[in-house]
């Protein structure tokens, strides 16, 4: 951890625009309210974010919902958060499909895989749905997966479709430990037979990193006025170390203090705090 000195506290304190993991940092999933416990510190930190107009995005690896159906179930656990202020790994794919001019996707995920891709106009084609002329294979959160989906995807790449991924990490937090990540699997799965690897467009890419700075109206160039928080040394801090962003690590998710001082330096943030409650203080 690097020392909190002064040049530290004036980027937190004069920062553009903060990037926030969601379980494990903002909240933990609550099995019985089929919804989200927030973390201490959470609500207040987003309201002071809000007084001092300083925009924020709330970015989280899952794709089982919509940005839309993540953020009610934040605002309904207390934190003031907008739809537009929600992004899952969708949301930074459809912009990069749409970028790139790939139009037909075959999404082996259900509606909140497939939500942010179908907002921005292009064409979903189902996990096994026979088609031609697809671009592109985008995988998500999906455990009703069978073998015609596998067998439909690895064709596809066979005949030249990009085999791309909303996250490719095995485990997220929850409230009651570690959850395996269905995309790791199927990608482990199609990988296997195609020898093609996924490209991630969730975290910790940089798409992610460039989209989710873009929705708070900081460009790229500007990344190191940015502060990303989290959980997971492999997703946040490495997106935000990659960008030149401040990467602060929370040790209320995956993550504890030893596994942020690892020997691979991308994955080391700026600064480790137990918690939100620190970051308030530091802002104010």
């Amino acid at each position: 951890m690097t020392e909190l000195n002064p040049a530290l506290i004036e980027r937190v304190q004069a920062t553009r625009g903060v990037i926030f993991d969601m379980d494990g940092t903002l909240v933990l999933g609550d099995a019985k309210s089929g919804g989200h416990q927030p973390l201490p510190g959470a609500i207040d930190l987003l309201k002071l974010l809000r007084r001092r107009a300083i925009p924020f995005r709330i970015f989280t690896n899952g794709t089982l919902k919509t940005p839309q159906t993540y953020a009610a179930s934040l605002r309904h656990a207390g934190l003031d958060v907008s739809d537009g202020e929600m992004m899952t790994p969708s949301t930074s794919a459809a912009a990069w499909f749409e970028k790139r001019g790939i139009r037909k996707i075959r999404v082996l995920g259900g509606a909140g895989v497939q939500g942010p891709l179908r907002e921005q106009g292009l064409e979903v084609v189902a996990p096994s749905e026979s088609a031609d002329g697809i671009e592109a294979i985008y995988t998500g959160w999906f455990r009703e997966f069978t073998f015609p989906d596998l067998e439909a995807a690895c064709h596809d790449v066979w005949a030249g479709a990009l085999l791309t991924t909303a996250s490719n990490v095995p485990f997220f937090a929850t409230q009651n430990g570690k959850a395996i990540g269905a995309s790791f699997a199927i990608n482990a799965m199609i990988r296997s037979l195609t020898g093609k690897r996924a490209r991630v467009l969730g975290k910790p890419s940089r798409e992610a990193m460039c989209c989710a700075l873009g929705q708070m109206g900081i460009p790229a160039s500007a990344a190191s006025q940015a502060i990303v928080v989290g959980d997971d040394a492999a997703l946040e801090m490495r997106m935000a170390r990659s960008a030149g962003a401040l990467a602060i690590a929370v040790t209320t998710g995956l993550g504890d203090r030893a596994s942020f001082g690892g020997p691979v330096a991308a994955e080391r943030p700026d600064l480790v705090l137990d918690g939100l409650l620190p970051m308030i203080d530091l802002l104010r």
